[in-house]
């Protein structure tokens, strides 16, 4: 037992000497002990609150880059442009001359379309020949007017003196008709036998009845003109046939309104043939009547380099209602050259109005895009014409609406076109489908997010 008593004293010297060597009692490193594990323990709740804190950043960040709103797509609209067209051209006689009016148009061919809207040659008087019957008849039916287009008017009989004009205009070389003595017409009757063949016996016959002679009906002819307007205008007897009976164009146009809103004369001038008993069938000199829309007026010629043609016509061109047209061609050197000039001014008119396609299903008209790299088109969603006069300016104008997402096929806007008086409008449709913006963009473009 001493010995091993022996042993543990020595053992617990040498403690107390390493004790007393380090100068730390056993309570000092007890306490030491305790303080460690304060260290470590606040350590630990500093570092847990940190990465609760450092957590609850991130989730809210998360949270709100994944609510956030995006900056809003980027709309590009392009407005399409509508290939230009040539100008029409008006085809005028090369000679003679011509004019035209033309009436429902204004808002096409300009204002002064419907006084004269194009013109050839030189503004000079020249014969008008037959056409002087016009004038003759429009005298006529001042003084004795008919109520309607169904008023015969008064009988005429025509005497022995009115019968020898037969063969007096027959040696002239002009256009006559029968008119044995003792013949009776109703007044709408003799004048359409003057106007529809032409028939230059029955022009002074009747405008004699209607004024018991030829200087009254001059005298009353004159005072016709000068009351008309139609000052350029001379009349020396009632047929034509004579090369003094001369006018412009410019009041040969005039001349034509007025005998066409006179509706007995309009509906004579109208008539393709007629059977009158006296007269028998008669056949308009105008054979351009129900061609390009030709519904008179009056034929005159006097020879090589002299027909001439008085015309009306209504044209259909696709406007609300057909456009009217007043027009004169003097001084051709053929009846057929006459018609072909006619022919080709008013194919002149009708051509330069067209259906102008100004955009086609699905062309494009501008763009979607997106910070986030997503995209669409604008497109036009049906095909668009419309109605035009040569090469008048087309312009487009293009009315989006602000959306807050753009899906295939979605309805943005309007596209507008407008040419002269007309427009034409088409929506536009999203081509394509803007995507939102997936997550990892989100998380990575703070700035993009509101």
């Amino acid at each position: 037992m001493t010995a091993e008593n022996d042993a543990s004293d020595a053992l617990d010297e040498f403690h107390a000497l390493l004790r007393n060597t380090h100068g730390v009692s056993d309570e000092d490193r007890e306490a030491d002990a305790v303080a460690r594990r304060r260290r470590i323990r606040r350590g630990l709740i500093i570092t847990t609150v940190a990465v609760a804190v450092l957590l609850a950043a991130i989730g809210g960040y998360v949270g709100w880059a994944l609510s956030a709103s995006v900056s809003a797509a980027t709309v590009t609209p392009v407005t399409p442009q509508v290939v230009a067209r040539p100008a029409a051209a008006v085809a005028l006689p090369a000679s003679g001359a011509a004019a035209v009016s033309v009436s429902g148009a204004d808002d096409y061919l300009g204002a002064d379309a419907s006084d004269i809207w194009a013109v050839a040659g030189a503004d000079e008087v020249r014969p008008m020949a037959s056409i002087s019957k016009l004038i003759t008849a429009l005298v006529v039916l001042q003084a004795h007017p008919l109520a309607s287009t169904d008023d015969q008017g008064p009988t005429i009989t025509f005497d022995k003196a009115d019968h020898d004009l037969y063969d007096a205009y027959y040696v002239l070389g002009a256009t006559i008709a029968p008119m044995p003595t003792g013949t009776t017409l109703s007044e709408q009757d003799a004048l359409a036998t003057m106007l529809i063949p032409s028939a230059s016996n029955y022009a002074e016959a009747i405008s004699t009845w209607a004024f018991g002679s030829q200087s009254a009906f001059l005298r009353a002819a004159r005072t016709w003109l000068a009351d008309n307007g139609l000052n350029s205008t001379t009349m020396v007897e009632p047929t034509g046939i004579d090369a003094r009976n001369t006018s412009t164009v410019g009041d040969l146009i005039t001349l034509g309104k007025i005998a066409a809103a006179d509706p007995v004369i309009a509906k004579i001038t109208a008539t393709r043939s007629v059977t009158i008993s006296g007269p028998g069938t008669l056949t308009n000199t105008n054979d351009l009547l129900g061609s390009h829309g030709i519904t008179g007026l009056k034929t005159g010629n006097l020879g090589e380099d002299a027909y001439n043609l008085l015309f009306t016509a209504s044209v259909n061109v696709g406007t609300a209602t057909p456009l009217s047209v007043t027009g004169v061609v003097l001084g051709q050197p053929s009846h057929e050259e006459l018609d072909q000039a006619v022919e080709d001014l008013l194919d002149s008119l009708t051509g330069g109005f067209v259906s102008a396609t100004v955009a086609s299903g699905g062309q494009n008209v501008g763009t979607i895009s997106t910070p986030w790299g997503s995209s669409a088109h604008l497109v036009v969603s049906d095909d668009v014409s419309m109605l035009t006069w040569s090469d008048t300016p087309i312009s487009a104008v293009i009315d989006l609406s602000p959306a807050a997402s753009y899906d295939d096929g979605q309805v943005v806007g309007t596209i507008t076109w407008t040419a002269g008086p007309n427009t034409s409008t088409a929506n536009v449709e999203v081509n394509g489908s803007v995507e939102p913006p997936g997550i990892w963009w989100r998380l990575t473009h703070p700035s993009e997010l509101g």
